[in-house]
């Protein structure tokens, strides 16, 4: 199949688009490059049956152009601004970068006949729902950061066109995702921290927080084992571990594996690191357990090997 790779040059989009050429897809890679990173595509540089194209996609013209040229059998939407933080400075970002794209990417499907779509979507729609069982049919889910609203937003177009066009769509929501070329996040901020000071590390909040984290390698299992075949309509999977992983605990394993000894640990306070941070969060992945796939790390486990990693 041609398949669009939209957000390709990314942390997870490229690990996919590996996983794609090995099953002997053509891959045309859309990204454009904020938070993309070259060396991420560097190694498929001479592959033939990979293109790559920097370039703005919440532009219809642009969108248009990818899926006239290379006859676009199928999508795999993962771009976004997927930095909450700088979203929250920024609200632009995430109307431009995540529901934006989503848009010109539908109509571009509808206009050239495409039917089949992937969507990386994300925990972040259901907000803060305390003592509730999170399953992908919850009602009431309000988010709390632009990112999630952004995301949720375009859940509720991508409903909309599946209905009106027909289409085939998986919609993946993602928790906290770490692994090999990871561009920012918590384990991402204290590596380079440590780096430049290990004699003192400041953690955002009380270090408390807690959150589980799959490892990306698991996440890619997970959607090409789900959209290798995709039936009418659209198919949502919460998608993570059932363990979690407190922030502290990060530091503690970032700090161990740097062999790093008497570095103080300093806490800005408060339950969460910044405003639109969900500071404790899990949600019922039953439904894709019960369909055969299955994490191979533990959120602890992930973090661990993401860090050494990092470290290389």
């Amino acid at each position: 199949m041609n398949i669009l790779v939209a957000g390709g040059a990314g942390f997870i989009g490229s690990h996919l688009i590996d996983a794609l050429l090995s099953e002997e897809h053509s891959i045309i890679c859309a990204d454009n490059m904020v938070l993309g990173n070259t060396d991420n595509i560097a190694h498929l540089k001479e592959n033939k049956n990979f293109v790559f194209m920097k370039c703005d996609l919440s532009k219809q013209e642009n969108t248009d152009f990818i899926f006239k040229k290379y006859n676009i059998d199928m999508v795999y939407h993962l771009a976004a601004n997927s930095d909450i933080q700088k979203g929250a400075l920024q609200p632009d970002i995430d109307f431009y970068d995540t529901f934006m794209t989503t848009r010109c990417i539908l109509e571009s499907m509808r206009k050239f006949n495409v039917k089949k779509l992937f969507f990386a979507s994300t925990s972040a729609v259901y907000g803060e729902m305390c003592d509730v069982n999170l399953e992908e049919t919850t009602g009431g889910i309000k988010p709390v950061s632009y990112y999630g609203g952004a995301k949720l937003a375009s859940e509720a177009m991508i409903y909309s066109y599946c209905s009106m066009n027909d289409l085939k769509v998986v919609i993946f929501r993602f928790p906290n995702v770490i692994g090999p070329r990871l561009t920012h996040g918590v384990i991402y901020d204290f590596v380079k921290k440590l780096r430049s000071n290990p004699k003192k590390l400041q953690i955002l909040g009380d270090g408390t927080q807690c959150k589980p984290y799959l490892h990306v390698f698991d996440l890619v299992n997970g959607i090409m084992m789900f959209t290798r075949e995709i039936k009418q309509g659209a198919e949502v999977y919460n998608i993570g571990v059932k363990s979690a992983t407190t922030v502290t605990r990060i530091a503690e394993i970032v700090r161990d594996k740097m062999g790093l000894k008497n570095t103080s640990f300093e806490y800005t306070g408060g339950d969460r690191g910044w405003k639109g941070d969900v500071p404790k969060f899990e949600y019922d992945i039953s439904k894709i357990t019960d369909a055969g796939w299955r994490p191979t790390m533990s959120s602890d486990e992930a973090v661990e090997t993401t860090v050494e990693e990092v470290l290389k």
